[in-house]
Formats: structure tokens, sequence, C-alpha cells
């Protein structure tokens, strides 16, 4: 499986989202839809962009009791993503009735991964605002750990954590990046954050580029630069 940048398109809605896939012409990048466009549009946005000849990464960010996700999953894999997400802070259970309700009758299904830690949180939010203790890497490992358990084909995590993700839970064990920024870019909201080359370095399979690419000047031209600097010649 070779490393991908995955655009994520938060865009409110399918015109502004077909607008901006439009400039790529004949490139079909990866794409992420979010909650903003999938809760505006529902499930036709996913054929439409699948359609179109996307690979997609549908990014809900599942977590609830454990048949409520199984049913939810039972449901998003009629929908043709080639990747979808919940929060491992569900718990060890919640993932596997995810596992379950997500494989289909004929025992195919997208990628599941789990989010561990949302880059957004630092490890003073961590402590003070959710009130868990130890350590912001300590407690992803511990996440991701479970996830694994859990039989599921990856986590979410910061570029920072993905080389010890690869260590404790093998190299077959996904890692899809987000808060990844160029060297000269505005780092948004985003607190862990590093470059596409870095994110090379230290072994992201996925990084999920948003402004840097959407945001741009010239989007092809910001995407080109993402999959040079992570992916390397072969773009």
């Amino acid at each position: 499986m070779g490393r991908d940048v995955i655009v994520a398109c938060d865009f409110a809605s399918a015109q502004e989202t077909f607008d901006f896939l439009d400039k790529f012409g004949g490139r079909k990048p990866f794409v992420k839809i979010g909650m903003e466009l999938y809760y505006s549009q529902g499930p036709s946005i996913v054929k439409a962009i699948k359609d179109r000849g996307h690979k997609i990464f549908l990014d809900l960010k599942l977590h609830d009791i454990p048949n409520t996700v199984k049913k939810a999953m039972a449901v998003l894999s009629r929908l043709d993503v080639d990747m979808t997400n919940l929060h491992a802070g569900g718990g060890i259970e919640m993932m596997e009735a995810a596992l379950e309700g997500l494989t289909r009758p004929d025992g195919t299904r997208p990628l599941l991964i789990a989010v561990t830690m949302l880059t957004s949180i630092s490890q003073d939010v961590m402590a003070n605002e959710l009130g868990i203790g130890g350590e912001l890497p300590d407690t992803v490992m511990k996440y991701a750990a479970n996830a694994a358990k859990a039989g599921l084909d990856g986590v979410v995590c910061s570029p920072q954590e993905a080389q010890t993700v690869h260590s404790a839970c093998g190299s077959g064990f996904l890692t899809v990046t987000p808060g990844v920024r160029f060297a000269d870019g505005d780092k948004g909201d985003q607190k862990r954050v590093m470059t596409p080359a870095q994110a090379n370095q230290i072994g992201s399979d996925y990084i999920v580029v948003g402004r840097p690419i959407t945001a741009a000047a010239d989007p092809v031209a910001a995407y080109e630069r993402c999959m040079s600097e992570f992916v390397g010649g072969n773009v």
C-alpha cells in the first residue's frame, strides 16, 4: 500500500466541492468528506464524488454506544467509500461492534480507522479540560493499542505520533495524519503540526491536508507540491 495525500474537501455545498475538483482535470485526488459537507448534502454527495472517480475517506468520527455505532456503520457500509472512522475513546467493545457493522455479507468493507486524540488537543486541554491524567503521547498510544486489539486497520494521529504507533502496533497498522502544513504556511488551529516532507520521514501512511490546498491561490499547484514532498518523485 503506497502513501497518499488525502485532500479535505471541507466545503459547505456540493457546487463548491465540484468547482474545486474540476480544477484538477484528469487528476483524481483521494478526498475526505467531513461532517460539514456530509451533513449538508447527505449520502448523495458520496455517490457523486465516487462517480467522478475519486477515492473517499468519509470522516464522521462516530462515537456512541456499541449497538448504535454498529447499526450506523451498517448503513455506511452501503456507501462505496474507501475509508471511514470513529473515536477510539468509545472503547474496544464499540470499535469491535463498528467493525462488525461495517463488514458486508460478502466479507468486504472499507478501511476502518480510529481517532486517537484530535490534533487540536494540547497536553493542557487534555489534563485540565478533559480530565485525562498522564502524558498526551501515552494516551494516544493506549487508544492506538485498543484500536489494534479491536481489529481496526489503523488510527488517525498527529504526525509526531505516527512512528511510535508503527513501532507499537506494526508497520501494517495505518497512520492517517492531519495537522500537516507547509513549512512556510499558517498553522491554523492545529497545535501539533509537521510538514509533508517530515511526515514522509517519520513514516505516515496518509496525510490529510485541507486549507493549505483548498485555500491556496493555485490549489492544483499546492496539491502537486504536497504530493512531491510527501510521496516523492512519483506523482
